[in-house]
């Protein structure tokens, strides 16, 4: 099932595939802009995100001459919630995509991870090494920081539904206002920020736009150790990666940027002045640096 769309911002089609489970998977596919200068840039969204995170830089990659897919995983945006929680996990993730690259036919793929999206994008290195050609990992590597998974469980999964489009944007300023220092005053961009986070219910109610049992799987670390993804990030070292690092980020560290270097010497990185966890990748350095890696890369 395809359909057109057009939002404020770039138009794309709509594209719905059925994963290996049979659960409906949701896309956004932005034709490139001709000549075609590119592979494919496949985007991957954070925890409780969606292919919304992208609505601004993937017509702008798309306008570069490359096709842009932004997926929603299973439990976000308009793709299905799983009825076992326990798939609510990257590993499931990984295949899902690889799904949605088979049927969109994109054997290969410049990939864009935030967050989650970039653990999603270490996995399928490990499982199908050649779809990926290039990576953009936002604001995550081999290290995760306790600070960081520890807020994430004190509001993933947490939230009622709102009464209004303005409680929504300051319920997220509550929220992750830390990471966004400069924006504290800034009320267009909370409004923004909660019209890609939240959803409208039928009855007026606005709701967060993802399955709040996605919380159920999350790592506790005060129960459980957190695990080294190093073996993980190893599986992309043979390719060109740009890491996007927020500077006041409580997930990815200075030394979890250094840890990733020292395993990849060749490693281009950029430095998001004033910004927590994640940058939206459109704040002029982060953009900067991705249109230079993009012009280097297939």
């Amino acid at each position: 099932m395809d359909a057109g769309a057009h939002s404020s911002i770039g138009s794309f089609e709509e594209r719905i595939v059925e994963t290996v489970d049979g659960l409906t998977i949701y896309a956004r596919d932005y034709a490139p802009l001709a000549p075609v200068t590119g592979l494919p840039v496949i985007c991957l969204h954070g925890l409780t995100r969606n292919s919304r995170d992208f609505e601004v830089i993937a017509p702008r990659i798309a306008a570069l001459g490359r096709r842009v897919v932004a997926a929603d995983m299973r439990g976000r945006g308009k793709s299905a919630n799983d009825p076992d929680p326990a798939h609510y996990v990257p590993a499931v993730y990984a295949q899902d995509v690889l799904s949605l690259l088979d049927k969109l036919e994109i054997p290969r793929a410049v990939f864009l991870g935030t967050s989650m999206g970039g653990l999603v994008t270490m996995l399928i290195g490990t499982l199908a090494p050649d779809r990926i050609a290039a990576v953009v990992i936002n604001d995550i590597g081999p290290k995760l920081e306790k600070e960081g998974l520890a807020h994430l469980l004190t509001y993933v999964g947490q939230g009622r539904p709102l009464p209004s489009w303005d409680a929504a944007a300051q319920a997220l300023r509550d929220a992750v206002g830390d990471a966004y220092p400069a924006r504290a005053d800034d009320a267009a961009f909370w409004q923004t920020f909660a019209r890609r986070a939240y959803r409208q219910r039928e009855d007026g109610q606005i709701e967060t736009d993802y399955d709040s049992s996605v919380a159920l799987t999350m790592l506790d670390p005060e129960v459980t150790p957190i695990p080294d993804l190093s073996p993980l990030f190893q599986t992309l070292v043979s390719k060109p990666v740009l890491s996007v690092h927020g500077a006041l980020s409580n997930i990815l560290s200075i030394d979890g940027v250094a840890h990733m270097r020292g395993l990849k010497p060749d490693l281009h990185t950029v430095e998001v002045e004033n910004v927590g966890h994640a940058p939206c990748l459109d704040e002029p350095e982060a953009w900067d640096a991705i249109l230079d890696f993009l012009a280097q890369v297939e």
